[in-house]
């Protein structure tokens, strides 16, 4: 079993919402297990003006499956939910799934490249990152997820808890 980290977002519907569903979703892929999730935060759209905040999380799963089967898995799990893929990149969503790392594994593949190569510069996910394992080595930078996030700027990519959580 490899323990892998899973980015989720969502600004379109009932983001809170959507992204609790596909925690639970990602935990019904045969194979895997949702162990632990971040708190929910409200982030800022990076890249991108004149969207609604997010609400992003980060879960940690053991899985069993590949990490081309997952991808694919969470893939479909977007599609059920309702994600359009039109548009360009960074356009609004109703839920977004990333894998940001399994395991130790460097992967360079086809659509599928981890550790994300941009987990290390978005606050939106190292600090949900931080809540699960602040300690963690970055498999291809050698920093933890701690360092890391340190050395992220704050400006233009605000993120804050969401209440109650």
């Amino acid at each position: 079993m490899k323990t892998a980290y899973i980015g989720i977002g969502s600004n379109l519907g009932n983001p809170e919402g959507n992204c609790l569903e596909a925690v639970d979703r990602i935990g019904r892929i045969p194979g895997c297990k949702a162990n632990r999730v971040s708190r929910l935060y409200r982030t800022e759209p990076v890249g991108v003006d004149g969207q609604e905040y997010y609400v992003n999380c980060v879960a940690e799963i053991s899985t069993g499956i590949s990490a081309k089967r997952l991808m694919k898995k969470m893939l479909a799990i977007e599609k059920d939910m309702g994600r359009v893929r039109e548009g360009g990149r960074w356009q609004a969503r109703i839920i977004d799934l990333d894998i940001l790392l399994f395991g130790r594994e460097l992967i360079h593949e086809d659509n599928l490249t981890v550790p994300h190569p941009l987990m290390h510069r978005r606050r939106f996910v190292m600090v949900p990152m931080a809540d699960l394992a602040p300690d963690l080595i970055h498999p291809s930078i050698g920093k933890s997820i701690s360092v890391l996030l340190q050395k992220i700027p704050k400006d233009g990519q605000d993120v804050k808890p969401l209440g109650g959580r």
